[in-house]
């Protein structure tokens, strides 16, 4: 049996130490937030929080998580920045398919979280190994921006 801590829970689960962390948040414990992308750690789409940073839940065997707080697009909501990102994406209509969405979400708050005025480059850098098929970049970036400067809920700061 091996403990986890996603979204402010403890968890008990039996699962190898090898299983990636994808599996077990999607199969094990219904958390199908995280989405199947590529499986190769390049497109994105499983990004999660460990302690804060954005890592791919594809290719982050269970072991690295034991002990760490991990957190899933579910969760992000709890947090502040998550609120602001969330709130910024449903202002700008960032989504399309949505397929993505989650993992850009997590990216986005983990960016946000780090540096709370992000600047075009630190975007792009951040964001970089996200990939959007229907090519929602620039609503990203939008959304982004508004989350920095207005707490997203569309409204600038006064």
């Amino acid at each position: 049996m091996i403990a986890l801590r996603i979204n402010g829970q403890s968890h008990e689960l039996d699962a190898s130490l090898d299983m990636p962390l994808l599996w077990v948040l999607r199969d094990r414990l219904g958390l199908t937030g995280t989405k199947f992308g590529c499986g190769v750690a390049l497109c994105g789409a499983c990004t999660v929080h460990v302690d804060g940073a954005p890592r791919r839940a594809c290719v982050t065997p269970v072991r690295a998580a034991i002990g760490r707080e991990i957190t899933t697009v579910e969760g992000i909501g709890a947090t502040p920045v998550g609120q602001q990102v969330q709130r910024a994406w449903l202002a700008i209509e960032v989504v399309q398919c949505g397929y993505c969405q989650s993992g850009q979400i997590m990216s986005a708050t983990a960016l946000l979280a780090k540096i709370s005025a992000p600047t075009d480059d630190e975007i792009d850098e951040g964001m970089s190994g996200n990939i959007c098929r229907c090519g929602t970049y620039p609503r990203i970036r939008k959304a982004i921006k508004l989350a920095a400067k207005s707490g997203g809920d569309g409204q600038e700061e006064k």
